[in-house]
C-alpha cells in the first residue's frame, strides 16, 4: 500500500512541477504580449540575432518546447522564413538549459518550498487583480512556487521510494564504462523526454537521481541522458508540425536534424568532453564543491559547441531539408494558409496565425470580387460558366474559412488570454463575419448576372454598363482601403478614406436608382433589364457596406453596422 502512495506522490510530484513550469511560463509569456510577439515576428534575418533572440525567448519563458512551437507556428503562419526559424530553433538549445542552471544552484541545496509557499501569498492579491499585468505576474510568481514545490516533493517521494537503490539494482548489471552503455542512457533520456514532452522536467529527475550518488550512475551517465534530452524534445515541435504547411514541417525537421547531429558529433567524443568540462567546472569556475554544475555546464557546453558549430551551415540544413521536403505541386487555393484545426500554439501567439490567415480572407473576397467584374464584360458562354463556376466555389470556400477561423479563435479564446487578446479576438470575429457576408453578395452579383443571361436578356445599355463599371470601380478602392487596414495596423489610424468611399458609393447607389425609374418610364430599356441593372447597383453597394464593417472592425467600433444605411 505504501508503495503504490509513494508511487503516485513521485507522479503526483512531477505533475505539480509541470504545471509550475507551465503556468510560470503563460505568466511571463502574457506578461510580455505584444512585445514578445513583436520580437518574434520581427526576427532579423541576420543568424547571430536568431540565435541571440532563441536564448533570451526560451529563458525568460523556461520552455525551449514552447519556443519552437511558436517558431514552427510563426513559420507555418508566413511570418518567418526557414532561415530564421534555424536560428531561434539553435538559440532555443542553449536557453533552455538556464532551468539547469537555477536548480543546480538552489533546487537541492536548501528547502526553496519553505519560501515558496509563502510566496503565495504575495502572488494571491495580484492574481485576483482586474489589471492583466497584475495577474500576469501574479500568475508568474505561482507558477515559481508550485516549481519549486513540486521538485522538493519530487526528491522527497523518490527518497521515500529509495529510487537511489532501484536504479543502482538496475546498473548493476550494465558496464558503467561503455559506449553501448552511453548510449543506452542516450536513448533512454529521449524516450522518457518524448514521453513527458518537457525536456526541464527530464532535466530535473536527471539531476535529482545524479545528487543521489546513486552506483554506476555518474556524471558520464547524467550527461548521456542530458544529450537524449536534446533529441527528445525535438517531438512536441515535430507533432504540431504534422498538420501545418510544408514550411513549417521543414523548420521541425531542421530542429530535429539539429539535435540529432550535435549528439552524434559528440558521442566520438563524449569522455574527453565530460573530462574537459569537470577540469572547467572545477578549475575555471572553483566550483567542485556542487557536482550538479558539472553537468548544467556540460548540458550547455553541448549546446553551445553545436550552435557554434552548424550556425555556419544555416543555407546547407534548409537546403537538406527541403530536398527531404520537397514543396507539393498542388493547388492550395481551396484550403487554409497559416491555421489548421490540428496546429494550436501556445494562446498568445497564435493570434499571430489568426490574423495572418483573416489577411488571406481579405485578399481572398477581393479576388473574387474581381471576378465578378469580368463576369460582366465576358460574352463567351463557356468562359462565363467556368468564371460563374469559380465564383460559385469562391462562396463556399468564403464559408468554409469563416467557420474554420471562428473555431480556431474559440480554441485558442479558451487559453490563458490577457484582456487584450480577448477583445482582439472579439475584433477577429466580427471582420470574418464580414468577409463572410463580401463573399455572400460577390456571389449574388454573379448570380444576378448568370440570371440576366439565361433568361436571354438584351445586354446592357452603354449607359447602364458605364454606370455598373463605374460602381465597381468605387467598390475596387473601399477593397483597397480594407486590405491595407487589415493588413497593417499602422494604417488603422484614420479610417475617413474608407467612410468618405461608403458616401460616395451610396450617394451614387441613389442616383442611379433614380435615374434607373426616369429610363424605364422613357422607354429607354426594358422594366427587367432595370431590375436586373439596379440589383447589381445595390448588391455593389452591399459590399461596400459590409467592407466598411470590416474597417471599423479593425478600431473595434461601437457604432451600428454600415450595413443599416437608409436603402
Amino acid at each position: 500500500m505504501n508503495t503504490i502512495l509513494n508511487l503516485f506522490s513521485l507522479l503526483g510530484s512531477l505533475a505539480m512541477f509541470l504545471y509550475g513550469m507551465k503556468i510560470m511560463s503563460e505568466g511571463l509569456e502574457k506578461f510580455a504580449g505584444d512585445r514578445l510577439r513583436t520580437v518574434l515576428a520581427s526576427m532579423t534575418k541576420n543568424r547571430v540575432m536568431g540565435v541571440l533572440t532563441g536564448i533570451f525567448v526560451t529563458a525568460l519563458i523556461q520552455s525551449s518546447s514552447a519556443t519552437t512551437v511558436m517558431i514552427v507556428s510563426f513559420v507555418n503562419a508566413g511570418l518567418m522564413n526557414l532561415t530564421q526559424a534555424i536560428g531561434v530553433i539553435m538559440g532555443a538549445n542553449i536557453g533552455t538549459t538556464v532551468t539547469a542552471w537555477v536548480i543546480s544552484a538552489i533546487g537541492f541545496k536548501i528547502n526553496i518550498a519553505a519560501f515558496a509557499i509563502p510566496l503565495l501569498a504575495f502572488g494571491m492579491p495580484l492574481i485576483f487583480s482586474n489589471n492583466s499585468k497584475k495577474k500576469s505576474i501574479g500568475e508568474f510568481i505561482f507558477g515559481f512556487s508550485f516549481l519549486f514545490m513540486g521538485l522538493s516533493f519530487l526528491q522527497q517521494a523518490a527518497n521515500n521510494m529509495n529510487i537511489g537503490a532501484l536504479v543502482a539494482n538496475m546498473l548493476a548489471h550494465v558496464s558503467g564504462n561503455s559506449y553501448w552503455t552511453i548510449l543506452l542512457f542516450v536513448l533512454v533520456g529521449a524516450l522518457v523526454t518524448m514521453l513527458v514532452q518537457a525536456s526541464a522536467a527530464t532535466m530535473a529527475i536527471t539531476l535529482m537521481l545524479f545528487d543521489m550518488n546513486i552506483p554506476g550512475f555518474g556524471f558520464e551517465q547524467a550527461a548521456a541522458l542530458a544529450m537524449g534530452q536534446n533529441i527528445g524534445t525535438t517531438i512536441t515541435a515535430f507533432m504540431a508540425s504534422l498538420t501545418a504547411n510544408t514550411q513549417a514541417r521543414r523548420a521541425a525537421l531542421a530542429h530535429m536534424f539539429f539535435n540529432v547531429f550535435g549528439v552524434v558529433i559528440i558521442l566520438p567524443f563524449f569522455y574527453p568532453a565530460c573530462d574537459g568540462v569537470s577540469w572547467f567546472v572545477t578549475h575555471v569556475m572553483g566550483a567542485d564543491n556542487n557536482p550538479l554544475f558539472k553537468l548544467s555546464a556540460f548540458h550547455t557546453a553541448f549546446n553551445i559547441f553545436n550552435t557554434l558549430l552548424l550556425i555556419w551551415f544555416v543555407k546547407q540544413i534548409e537546403e537538406l531539408v527541403c530536398k527531404i521536403l520537397p514543396m507539393k505541386e498542388q493547388d492550395e487555393e481551396y484550403r487554409l494558409k497559416y491555421i489548421s484545426a490540428g496546429l494550436l500554439s501556445t494562446a498568445e501567439l497564435s493570434i499571430l496565425e489568426a490574423q495572418k490567415e483573416i489577411n488571406s480572407f481579405a485578399e481572398r473576397c477581393q479576388r473574387m470580387y474581381g471576378f465578378t467584374k469580368t463576369l460582366l464584360d465576358t460574352d463567351n458562354e463557356k468562359d462565363f460558366m467556368n468564371l460563374f463556376s469559380r465564383i460559385e466555389k469562391y462562396e463556399a470556400i468564403t464559408d468554409r474559412m469563416e467557420v474554420e477561423i471562428a473555431n480556431y479563435l474559440n480554441q485558442v479564446s479558451e487559453g490563458r488570454l490577457s484582456s487584450e487578446s480577448k477583445m482582439e479576438i472579439q475584433m477577429m470575429l466580427r471582420q470574418i463575419s464580414e468577409l463572410e457576408s463580401i463573399g455572400d453578395s460577390c456571389f449574388n452579383i454573379g448570380r444576378s448576372l448568370n440570371r440576366k443571361r439565361e433568361h436571354g436578356e438584351e445586354s446592357f445599355t452603354p449607359q447602364q454598363h458605364e454606370h455598373i463599371v463605374m460602381m465597381m470601380s468605387l467598390v475596387d478602392q473601399a477593397f483597397d482601403e480594407m486590405v491595407l487596414k487589415v493588413e497593417h495596423p499602422a494604417q488603422r489610424k484614420n479610417i475617413n478614406k474608407s467612410y468618405n468611399i461608403e458616401h460616395e458609393i451610396n450617394n451614387f447607389r441613389n442616383q442611379l436608382k433614380n435615374q434607373n425609374v426616369r429610363d424605364v418610364e422613357n422607354g429607354k430599356y426594358s422594366y427587367q433589364l432595370g431590375v436586373y441593372y439596379v440589383d447589381l447597383i445595390a448588391e455593389c453597394e452591399k459590399v461596400g457596406d459590409y467592407i466598411l464593417n470590416v474597417v471599423e472592425a479593425c478600431l473595434d467600433t461601437k457604432g451600428g453596422s454600415a450595413h443599416k444605411d437608409e436603402e
